[in-house]
């Protein structure tokens, strides 16, 4: 069955009174993202997409402020090999403090090849550029599918669609079989999420050194099990004033290990103005999730973010998740016990990652703290 082009889909529905429900499933029918209305020449922005003129503000921008305000870049040269103990005690307390004042930074010398970096973001661009009948055979809205690919995880629960299509592949713990993922990304898909796994490993030992804990007191609390890889795509968009790439959020995780191409977009909500987070080729943006706010009791923060849609591109990126996604898991979690005190109380209850997902799907990227929901009163 061929499915119908966007233009014939979105023609036909503004002919008539506009129908939220209808338009959504209508370009969800069609199996062929953002990148299918583009293909088809599309000129102005679906209503669907659009968001009130508050979301897409520019006014709150740090333009003219680039001195005052800019995002910690870590240097981990030779990290795994430091004997040094000062040189590391330096690196925890850079770690700590942009965690703990940004919840965002970015890292050089990581460890992870620059060609690694370049062909995962080709690949990505691979996948989506491919013909719609290609891609589509991957479109699915099942949580527990390891592979997958769709626009809008909450296309049917957000204010506002964004402008992007994402590939998702479950990476750890339970892993797809190489023959499920897309052969145009498979190698570099296995290849960089080995990477990653290792840097997360590191990067924990760090937060775990800077919250005064053991250096593996993060990682035994599972904190590293769980990795969920997102290939995004965005499409240069007609309209980019009046709709996002990625709404404000917080992340559901407890670390993001994010790889951007050199178009940029994305911006960090820090101190009441949104802050571009630069591209550094071979660099990797680092942040913090809600569920590591949580264990950590509010020491650190998982900072608000959000990715503009732009008229130039398309804009790839690969956010590396580390959770274990739309998995059953019964393991608790809550505030870590060494960092309450009487003067410190929890200020979060105890919850499991399948009901904090439950919940955060639920809601869908609608501007607010997913981590409200769980605070003590």
């Amino acid at each position: 069955m061929v499915n119908p082009s966007t233009n014939q889909v979105f023609n036909k529905l503004t002919s008539s009174v506009y129908d939220r429900e209808e338009e959504l499933k209508a370009f969800d029918g069609t199996k062929a993202g953002v990148r299918g209305l583009v293909e088809d020449g599309v000129s102005k922005v679906p209503q669907m997409f659009i968001d009130p003129p508050d979301k897409t503000d520019m006014s709150t921008t740090s333009k003219g402020k680039e001195d005052q305000f800019k995002i910690p870049v870590i240097d981990l040269e030779g990290i795994n090999k430091i004997h040094d103990d000062s040189r590391r005690k330096e690196i925890i307390n850079e770690v700590k403090s942009a965690v703990e004042t940004w919840g965002f930074f970015q890292v050089v010398n990581h460890g992870i090849p620059v060609e690694i970096l370049d062909e995962m973001l080709e690949g990505v661009k691979r996948f989506h550029e491919q013909p719609k009948e290609e891609r589509s055979k991957f479109y699915s809205r099942d949580d527990y599918k390891l592979v997958k690919y769709n626009s809008n995880f909450d296309l049917f629960t957000a204010p506002a669609a964004n402008w992007r299509d994402s590939l998702g592949c479950v990476m750890a713990p339970a892993s797809p079989n190489p023959e499920d993922l897309p052969i145009v990304l498979r190698d570099v898909v296995m290849e960089y999420s080995k990477h990653v796994m290792k840097l997360g490993v590191v990067l924990f030992e760090l937060l775990s050194e800077a919250l005064g804990l053991n250096s593996n007191h993060l990682t035994d609390m599972g904190c590293s099990e769980g990795l969920f890889l997102i290939g995004h795509y965005y499409p240069p968009c007609p309209e980019p004033e009046k709709t996002l790439g990625l709404a404000k959020h917080s992340d559901n995780d407890f670390l993001t290990v994010v790889l951007q191409d050199r178009i940029g977009g994305l911006q960090v909500l820090h101190q009441g103005f949104w802050i571009d987070v630069p591209p550094i080729h071979g660099g990797l943006v680092i942040n913090a999730g809600d569920l590591l706010q949580l264990v950590s009791n509010d020491r650190f923060k998982s900072s608000e973010h959000r990715v503009l849609a732009k008229n130039v591109g398309p804009r790839t990126s690969v956010a590396c998740l580390f959770t274990v996604h739309s998995q059953p898991s019964t393991r608790v979690y809550g505030p870590i016990k060494e960092l309450i005190s009487e003067e410190n109380p929890a200020l979060y209850r105890d919850t499991t990652l399948t009901e904090y997902m439950a919940h955060f799907n639920e809601k869908g990227l609608d501007g607010n703290s997913a981590l409200t929901h769980f605070r003590l009163s």
